[in-house]
């Protein structure tokens, strides 16, 4: 065998054995685009990058470039499948108070349960309601005037859906009456979860004022509009 057969012999094995496995690579592996920092081996893909996809071919099957079927990826750098409350504990604000007691008569179906399942609390920490979507299950927060008391959103009310208003939990009805509606200041001290509520909801959306909250969650958390929605990949064969 003379040197120039021996060396066309050569290339083509070398072509043939790169292309017996299904492979995703880098065009910028291949030589294809302008260069950049090649990625160590076993290393996991790349957002942004441009992969390349080649059909791996059975043994005994003769190479032909031209027939090879492939495709072209591109990874997007991944969302979060839920965030936290985006804002930041040591918020202060004005907002609209009411008070509930749970044996008047839109709560007497729950007795002393909140939504989470678990008894109402007065004392140093005490439960109060709010939408969910606003004040997610968790957020705790001071009143002004009340420094040694500590409220924790644990339950909602149908009422509350769709207004800033925060219901604050009152053991008797003539608690609750003397306090009546009242515009307070609050410092949140922790936001709470909106993977904890949407996990407490998710198998109540039967009721309207649920589902809206789940919807409202959704919009605000994931930010569902067709302009942000993009497909994983673009590809071609």
């Amino acid at each position: 065998m003379n040197a120039q057969r021996f060396l066309c012999w050569s290339f083509t094995t070398a072509l043939t054995v790169s292309s017996l496995t299904s492979c995703a690579l880098p065009l910028e592996t291949l030589g294809w685009a302008n260069a950049k920092p090649k990625p160590k081996a076993g290393a996991p893909l790349q957002a942004g990058v441009r992969y390349e996809v080649r059909k791996a071919l059975a043994a005994g099957v003769p190479f032909r470039p031209q027939e090879m079927k492939r495709y072209y990826f591109v990874m997007e750098t991944p969302r979060p499948p839920m965030l936290a409350a985006a804002q930041t504990p040591g918020k202060r604000m004005t907002v609209r108070t009411t008070a509930y007691c749970h044996d008047e008569d839109d709560h007497i179906a729950y007795g002393v349960k909140n939504a989470i399942g678990t008894p109402l609390k007065f004392g140093s920490v005490r439960s109060a309601a709010a939408d969910w979507s606003r004040y997610p299950v968790g957020t705790r927060f001071r009143i002004a005037g009340q420094p040694d008391v500590v409220y924790e959103v644990d339950d909602y009310g149908s009422a509350l859906v769709g207004t800033g208003t925060i219901d604050l939990y009152k053991p008797t009805q003539g608690q609750m009456n003397d306090w009546g509606v009242r515009h307070v200041d609050i410092e949140v001290l922790q936001w709470g979860s909106y993977q904890r509520s949407m996990d407490i909801m998710r198998d109540r959306t039967r009721w309207p004022h649920v589902r809206r909250m789940v919807e409202d969650i959704e919009t605000k958390v994931y930010q569902v509009t067709r302009d942000s929605i993009k497909a994983p990949m673009t590809a071609s064969l």
